[in-house]
């Protein structure tokens, strides 16, 4: 029979949520602001949404069979940048 190993901590595991925050923050910099298509035109990033959506059956939509969930959703995602 073999002793249990524990797993260890590796990679972004092993950091600190400090050293994680910034590799994230470099990640978000290491393309300009005006290369970001998304942020320079709306249409562009309503288009991909609209075609992502309809990449899925409508029948695996879970927001399309259920409208109180999508709601909820989209009241929950309006507010997040309110919350402190």
């Amino acid at each position: 029979m073999e002793p249990t190993r524990t797993k260890s901590r590796r990679g972004f595991a092993a950091m600190s949520p400090e050293k994680r925050s910034a590799i994230a923050r470099m990640g978000g910099l290491a393309v300009p602001a005006a290369k970001r298509s998304f942020s320079t035109d709306r249409s562009l990033a309503a288009k991909a949404g609209r075609k992502g959506g309809q990449s899925v059956p409508s029948e695996s939509r879970s927001y399309a069979r259920d409208r109180q969930l999508a709601s909820d959703a989209g009241r929950r995602g309006g507010s997040r940048g309110k919350e402190a």
